[in-house]
This record gives structure tokens, sequence and C-alpha cells, in this order.
């Protein structure tokens, strides 16, 4: 049924895969999860039921970071490169439009600053934390085969998610850096998708929580942070079918942690902004470039980001 595809919309995680990816390197020395960094337009946007993708991507982020001053680490910078590769798949989940979706992270990078008066740099590869994402469309996300959903005109929707992140990443508790967290954490978040003619605004609003480190550098010294808020917003216009471009915004607040008991330090009050443009390839694939920047940050990671997906998708065999 080929004249039906160009009104499909296909779901769009390949954004916070791309910046999951990018940023994985440095996640446990900001002790920030990298998904509040997310700049995810149409996240919540409506697709047909028995979609499936698979997305490749790739992405870099450089820049500075901010430090507890009595720490004694100055001027860091950092060069992070980031791939993933990721599945997903939408299903009917008691009779609304749902979407599983998973990743997992290679990283590598430098990082590079000034330890108690002593210039050093690091390097640092591999595997980071699995990150897999449940959403579900509740206001006017009733689960549609290919051929329902394409009767019915674009509505407003809201939906909500779950984030889970997975201590899987290589993670040694001698060192100050690592590529895993050695922790899991569970984001629920509330999101609000609303077509104007070929506009699309988007909002969300969720919040991370954490289980303790019982193991950070230089070892044995146990980790608690507080829960980290984090909102989104996106103005995104679509040119032709699949060929659309979206204005980002982010902005993340809280999650200060201690050692031990220690007094809590390191409380986030970031924001970022950022673009992306997607291009069609062919009737069943597409390419994602992504830029991002800081604009305020008072702890954790001030990068400048870029980062491309790849998807390739495909539908259930329609009975």
């Amino acid at each position: 049924m080929p004249s039906l595809r160009p009104r499909i919309k296909i779901p769009t995680i390949t954004t916070w895969l791309a910046i999951a990816a990018a940023a994985f390197g440095v996640a446990t020395l900001f002790a920030l999860p990298c998904d509040a960094q997310d700049l995810e337009p149409r996240a919540y946007s409506s697709s047909p039921t028995g979609t499936n993708f698979f997305i490749g991507t790739y992405g870099r982020s450089t820049g500075s970071v901010v430090f507890d001053p009595s720490l004694r680490i100055e001027d860091v910078e950092a060069g992070i490169n980031g791939t993933a590769i990721g599945y997903g798949r939408t299903f009917s989940l008691f009779g609304r439009q749902a979407l599983i979706s998973g990743a997992i992270p290679y990283s590598w990078g430098d990082i590079s600053g000034t330890v108690q008066e002593q210039a050093t740099t690091i390097r640092r590869s591999g595997l980071g934390d699995v990150r897999v994402k449940l959403s579900v469309n509740l206001l006017n996300g009733e689960a549609l085969s290919l051929r329902e959903f394409v009767k019915r005109p674009p509505k407003t929707v809201v939906g909500t998610s779950l984030t889970v992140s997975v201590p899987t990443g290589q993670y040694d508790p001698a060192k100050l850096i690592n590529l895993g967290s050695n922790r899991w954490a569970f984001k629920p978040e509330v999101g609000v998708s609303h077509p104007i003619g070929k506009w699309y605004l988007d909002g969300y609003a969720g919040v991370w929580f954490f289980s303790d480190n019982r193991d950070v550098f230089p070892g044995g010294a146990r980790r608690h942070q507080a829960p980290v808020l984090s909102m989104q917003g996106h103005v995104s216009y679509t040119f032709r079918p699949r060929l659309w471009a979206a204005f980002n915004s982010t902005w993340y607040v809280g999650g200060a942690s201690r050692v031990n008991d220690g007094v809590a330090k390191g409380s986030f009050n970031n924001a970022r902004l950022g673009a992306t443009v997607s291009f069609p390839l062919g009737g069943k694939q597409s390419l994602k470039v992504l830029y991002s920047n800081g604009v305020r940050a008072t702890a954790g990671s001030d990068f400048q980001t870029i980062a491309v997906a790849y998807q390739i998708a495909w539908f259930d065999r329609q009975k």
C-alpha cells in the first residue's frame, strides 16, 4: 500500500539515543543522568501499532566541566565520542499505543584538567549503561493498525513514559572517571504533543530517581544523589512528509549528591538549546542531525554536542 506511507509518522527516539551515546563517557564523573540533557522532539507523536525500527547513532560532545571548588579539580575539558545501536517497536497495551525501545552505547574520549595543581589527561573507552524506555499514549492514544491510523487526522496526544538506566557499563571504583554509573536510575515522565497544521508543539516533564552507588572512588564509599527534575520544550515544522526541523530546549535542576555522611553538593540548575533536522532516505529510512549547546551550567558538564542518527523502519504484515 505505497499510497499510505507518506502520511505515516515513525516514532522519533533517535535523538535521545544519540545524546545518550555522546554523553555516556562522563556519566559517573558528574553523577548526572545523561538523559537529563536530552533534546527529543515528537517523542509522544502517534504511530500505528506494529512499527519496528533499528537505529544506529554517532555523537561527539566537547566542552568544560564545573566541579565543586573544594575538590581542587580545575580547568577540566572533555572530548567524548559515542555510538549506540537500538531497537524499538510499537504495540497495543490495554488498547493504548505503546512503544518499547532500548539502546546499547559505546563511548571513548579524553578528559584533561588540573588535579591539585598537577595537569592530568586520561582516556576511557568501553560500554556504557544500557537504557530502556516504555512509553504509552493516553489521551487520543488509541492503538490503531496501519489502515486505521491513516484515516484519523492528527490530534493532541498526552502520554507517559518510564526510562530505566541499567548499570551494565564499564566501572572501576578505583577510578574517578568511569563509563558506567554503577547504580540504577528511573525516570517517569509526562508529555504532550499538539499539532497545529504543519507545526508540532511538544512539552515534557519528568524526574530522575537514583539508587545509591555503594562503591565510589577511591573505593568503598557510598554516594547518594537527590532526584533531578527535567523539563523539555520543542517547536517543529514539517516541510513535507518525513522532512522536518525542530528547535529544542531543556532545563534540569536538583541532583545534589553526598558521599557517605558528607554535605550534599553539586546541585544542578542547567539549561540547553538545540536544533534537529530529519531527512528521509527512501521509503523506510531516515537520517537525523542534532546540534545542542549549553546556555547555563552551575554543575556538571557544559558541552557542545553534534550527533547523527540513522533509522530504518518497517511495519508488520497487515492481515
